[in-house]
C-alpha cells in the first residue's frame, strides 16, 4: 500500500506517486561536513535539526564567531561557530539567510565548484517570473542548488520531526539529480522524510513564491507515515 502524505491543517492529502522517486545517497555523505549560514530564527532551527542527531555543523553570519557563540552553546556542543569564509569550506552549505543577502554571501568565495548548496531562502520579489532558486543558482556558479527546508516556518523546523507515528516531509527540488539525492540521505539522517518534486521550474514552484504569491506547498507541514 503506498504510504501517504497528511496536511495537519485538513487540506488534501499528497501522495509521493505524484512526484518524483527520491533517491538517496547514503555514501556521499559519509564524509561530508556541513555549514549553516544566517543564525537568525532559521538557521537556528536548522541547527537544532543537527544537534538533535548529534551532527557536528558549523554556523556563520555577518557576525563573528564570538557573537553566535552564547546561542549555538545553548543549543547543543555540535553546533560550531565559525567565520564566514571558514564556514563555506563545508561540502553542503544550508543557505539560510533573508533571500536578498545570497548576493552577499555568494561573493565571499571565489569557486562554488563542487559545493552543494541548500536554498533555504524565500522572496515575493517581483524575478520576472524567473523562481528565486534559479536566480540563486545564478549567483553561486559551479553550486550545485537544491531547494528544501524553506516551506516549513521556523517553529516547525525547530520541532521534532517524529510526529503522530509518522516523519514531517521536507520537499525537494533540484536541477541535479546527484545533489538531490544527497541532500535526501542527509534530510533522512536528520530523521525527515524527503520528497523530490523534480526540477526548480517545475515541481520547485510548488514551494516557492511567484509573482507575489506563495505556491500552494509553503507552510504546509505535512507527514509521512510510518511504513
Amino acid at each position: 500500500m503506498r504510504s501517504r502524505l497528511k496536511a495537519h491543517s485538513g487540506k488534501t492529502p499528497v501522495t509521493p506517486g505524484s512526484f518524483g522517486a527520491t533517491h538517496l545517497n547514503r555514501n556521499r555523505n559519509a564524509n561530508m561536513n556541513y555549514a549553516i549560514v544566517g543564525f537568525g530564527a532559521v538557521g537556528q532551527a536548522l541547527a537544532r535539526m543537527f544537534a538533535r542527531k548529534g551532527i557536528d555543523v558549523a554556523v556563520a553570519s555577518r557576525h563573528s564567531p564570538e557573537t553566535l557563540a552564547p546561542q549555538a552553546n545553548a543549543i547543543g556542543s555540535t553546533i560550531v561557530p565559525k567565520t564566514l569564509k571558514d564556514a563555506l569550506e563545508a561540502d553542503i552549505v544550508l543557505l539560510a539567510v533573508p533571500y536578498w543577502q545570497h548576493r552577499e554571501v555568494a561573493k565571499a568565495r571565489a569557486s562554488w565548484k563542487g559545493k552543494i548548496v541548500i536554498d533555504v531562502t524565500n522572496t515575493l520579489d517581483d524575478l520576472d517570473g524567473v523562481p528565486s532558486s534559479s536566480v540563486v543558482a545564478q549567483a553561486l556558479p559551479g553550486a550545485q542548488l537544491v531547494k528544501a527546508f524553506n516551506h516549513l516556518p521556523a517553529r516547525v523546523l525547530a520541532e521534532d520531526p517524529a510526529i503522530n507515528g509518522g516523519r514531517r516531509v521536507v520537499f525537494l527540488s533540484s536541477d541535479d539529480e546527484s545533489a538531490t539525492a544527497t541532500v535526501a540521505a542527509l534530510v533522512e539522517q536528520l530523521g525527515y522524510a524527503p520528497v523530490n518534486l523534480g526540477k526548480i521550474a517545475e515541481g520547485g514552484l510548488l514551494v516557492q513564491g511567484r509573482n507575489g504569491a506563495w505556491a500552494p506547498l509553503i507552510f504546509q507541514d505535512l507527514f509521512k507515515k510510518a511504513q
